[in-house]
C-alpha cells in the first residue's frame, strides 16, 4: 500500500492514471466499465490508501426513493411502536420505508447496513445496538450514506443523533420516588448492551446524590435482549435473600421492571400503594406492556412520536441538503412521568 493518504477523487486520478470520469462510473456502477479497466482501478485501490466518499458520489446518481430503517429487536413492543411511528412520517414525504430487525445480533445489524447499501437508500434511519455493535463498520457506512441515529449512539457516528434525555427522565422518577417514600435502589443488568443503561446509572448515582441520598446498585447476571427473563430470575434472587437496602426499586427500563414484579409476586410480596404493600417498583421506557402489568407500572414515558417525528425531519433535511452537514446534530427529549399502581 502507498505511503501517502489519497484525499480525494482527483488525486486518485492524478496517481492512478485513470481519468476522473472512469472512476466516477466505476464506483457509481463497477460493471459498467471495461474489465481490464476494472481492473486496474482495483489494483490502484489496493495499492493506494483511498475509499472514495460515496456519500458525495451519491448526490450526483439517481438514488432510490427507499429510506432504511434499522431497529435492534423488531419483537421488542417498544422498537415496533417507535418504527411504527416513524414509518409513518416517512411514507408523508413520499419515500418508502425498509424495515429491518437486527434480532440482536452485531453481525446481522452489519448485513442489514449491507442488504440497505445494494438498495442505494436515500438515507437510514439506524437504532444501533450498542455496545456490542460494530462501531467501525457503521462508521464507515454513516460516511458513505446520509444516516440519523436514534434511541442509542455508536460513538459519534452518524450526522444527527435523536433521543431521550436520560439525565432529566431519571432525575424526574429518582425526585418522585425519594419525596413520596423511600430512596431507590437502581436494579439494573450488570454488563447492559443498549447504552442508554449506561447514562441511566450514571443519571441515577447524580440524582441520588443531589438528594443527598446513599445510592446502592443492584446489578443483574446476564446478557442480551431477553430483559423480562433476567428481570425475573435476578429478582428471584434478590427478594429471596431479603436483603433490599430499601423497599424501593427503580429499574432501568420496564422489561427489567415487568420481569422483577414477576418475581415478586411469586415470592409472595404485594407490590404497590396499599398499607398491606411491602415493596415499591418503577420502571423506565413507558413500555406498551406496562399500563397492563399488576400492579400497572409507574415509569417514565419517552416521547415515542416526538422522537420518531424529528428523526425522519432530520433524514430528510440531509436528504435534501445533498451535502455531509458541518456539525452532528444531537436532538433529545425529556421524559414525562407517569404515576400507577406500583409505586
Amino acid at each position: 500500500m502507498g505511503d501517502k493518504k489519497i484525499k480525494n477523487m482527483e488525486e486518485f486520478a492524478a496517481v492512478s492514471g485513470i481519468s476522473r470520469p472512469t472512476l466516477s462510473k466505476f464506483f457509481n456502477d463497477p460493471s459498467s466499465v471495461r474489465a481490464s479497466t476494472r481492473q486496474r482501478i482495483e489494483a490502484a485501490l489496493d495499492c493506494y490508501d483511498y475509499r472514495p466518499n460515496l456519500y458525495a458520489i451519491n448526490q450526483n446518481r439517481r438514488l432510490t426513493k427507499n429510506i432504511g430503517i434499522i431497529v435492534p429487536y423488531l419483537a421488542d413492543p417498544f422498537f415496533a411502536e417507535i418504527a411504527r411511528n416513524i414509518e409513518e412520517h416517512i411514507l408523508g414525504t413520499g419515500y418508502r420505508p425498509v424495515l429491518l430487525g437486527s434480532h440482536g445480533s452485531p453481525e446481522q445489524e452489519i448485513e442489514n447496513l449491507e442488504n440497505l447499501r445494494l438498495l442505494k437508500p436515500a438515507g437510514v434511519l439506524l437504532a444501533p445496538l450498542g455496545r456490542a455493535s460494530d462501531q467501525a463498520r457503521i462508521a464507515t457506512f454513516c460516511e458513505e450514506v446520509p444516516t440519523v441515529l436514534f434511541d442509542a449512539s455508536a460513538g459519534t457516528s452518524g450526522d444527527a443523533f435523536v433521543g431521550s434525555n436520560n439525565d432529566q427522565s431519571v432525575g424526574l422518577i429518582v425526585d418522585y420516588l425519594c419525596r413520596t417514600g423511600e430512596p431507590p435502589a437502581f436494579f439494573e443488568m450488570q454488563t447492559p448492551t443498549n447504552p442508554n443503561a449506561y447514562k441511566r446509572r450514571h443519571a441515577y448515582l447524580a440524582a441520588m446524590e443531589r438528594l443527598n441520598h446513599t445510592p446502592h446498585l443492584i446489578q443483574a447476571a446476564g446478557e442480551g435482549w431477553e430483559f423480562e427473563e433476567i428481570g425475573f430470575r435476578e429478582g428471584t434472587r434478590v427478594v429471596r435473600d431479603r436483603n433490599l437496602p430499601t423497599n424501593t426499586i427503580l429499574c432501568s427500563n420496564d422489561r427489567l421492571a415487568i420481569g422483577f414484579l414477576s418475581a415478586a409476586y411469586e415470592a409472595g410480596i404485594r407490590v404497590g400503594l396499599d398499607e398491606d404493600c411491602s415493596m415499591r417498583v418503577a420502571g423506565h421506557d413507558d413500555h406498551p406492556f406496562s399500563r397492563y402489568t399488576c400492579p400497572t407500572l409507574t415509569t417514565v414515558s419517552q416521547d415515542y412520536e416526538a422522537i420518531a417525528r424529528k428523526s425522519a425531519e432530520a433524514l430528510m433535511a440531509l436528504i435534501e441538503a445533498g451535502q455531509v452537514p458541518d456539525s452532528r446534530e444531537v436532538t433529545l427529549f425529556d421524559g414525562r412521568l407517569v404515576m400507577r399502581g406500583s409505586a
